[in-house]
């Protein structure tokens, strides 16, 4: 049967892109005086979103879930037209996004119970969740039937990894995403760290005293991590992720198929995208998070 790929605001596609790919995103909510939240994207455009984080690095932005009404009011329209939906959410560690998809599952179950709906716990977020998104979205085009592209992406997912730095650790302590990272930096002033998601949870991966050697670092947890899975060319998917600075993002992308290229692990330049992260995220990180997403591409 024909079916439909859903995602939340995590997943920080372009919006044309998913445009183009019928992709339905359920959008986050973002507030900065915690009382007036506005749809990323749709009412708060991410430039503008960067744009007054810098200019006002004293407030701290907060994000809000989806509710079960925004997934109702995605899920109902395809069901209605005789679709399957696969509803790929952020990790459940960081975001109550995926209950609000299984509620209104349940929801739209009352009134049409043969709808066919998989609500997915992707256990990764942001450009990571974009790739891995439109890795279901390749196996859509490739004719693929709906129950062996649940059966593949449960099976990659946990392959995802996003090795990433951050301009500093402020957000993340006044997010509360310090966690198993609070021990790590301290209050160490100019230090950087290097953080590991694997399993949908952050993990500290190391320190660095400069942007620039922070940067050099995550290029190295990349290739660590694709030695330690054996990876061969054009087996995994790599994108970069950026936040307020686009050039930082493309040099550090350009720089990315220089490096993996002396390592003798060739990639074109067209291989590696680079997206910009979004609100839901960067709230956590503030405005600088820049890294790779990796995951295993499906076995088509």
């Amino acid at each position: 049967m024909d079916y439909k790929i859903v995602t939340d605001g995590s997943c920080d596609l372009p919006p044309e892109l998913c445009r183009e790919k019928g992709v339905d995103v359920v959008p986050f909510y973002v507030s900065f005086d915690s009382e007036n939240y506005m749809r990323e994207i749709a009412d708060m455009p991410i430039r503008k979103f960067y744009d007054q984080m810098v200019a006002d690095p004293t407030t701290f932005p907060k994000s809000s879930m989806p509710s079960v009404q925004d997934y109702v009011d995605v899920f109902q329209p395809a069901v209605e037209a005789g679709k399957a939906v696969i509803c790929i959410c952020i990790t459940t560690k960081f975001s109550g996004s995926y209950q609000s998809a299984m509620n209104a599952k349940e929801m739209v179950l009352e009134s049409c119970p043969d709808a066919r709906i998989t609500v997915m716990d992707s256990t990764i977020n942001t450009v990571l969740q974009g790739i891995f998104v439109l890795e279901a979205i390749r196996m859509y085009e490739a004719k693929l039937p709906y129950e062996k592209v649940v059966e593949e992406l449960e099976a990659i997912k946990g392959t995802g990894r996003i090795f990433f730095t951050v301009g500093n650790i402020d957000y993340l302590k006044h997010g509360g995403r310090i966690g198993k990272l609070a021990g790590l930096a301290g209050s160490m002033l100019g230090i950087r760290p290097l953080i590991t998601l694997k399993e949908g949870e952050i993990f500290p991966s190391g320190l660095a005293r400069s942007r620039k050697k922070s940067l050099e670092k995550v290029y190295d947890l990349l290739w660590q991590y694709l030695q330690e899975v054996h990876a061969v060319p054009g087996e995994y998917s790599i994108c970069v992720g950026y936040g307020y600075d686009i050039e930082e993002g493309e040099a550090f992308r350009q720089g990315a198929v220089a490096f993996l290229n002396e390592k003798g692990y060739p990639v074109s330049d067209g291989e590696i995208q680079k997206y910009q992260i979004g609100a839901t995220i960067s709230v956590h990180t503030g405005p600088y998070p820049l890294g790779f997403g990796v995951i295993r591409k499906s076995m088509l």
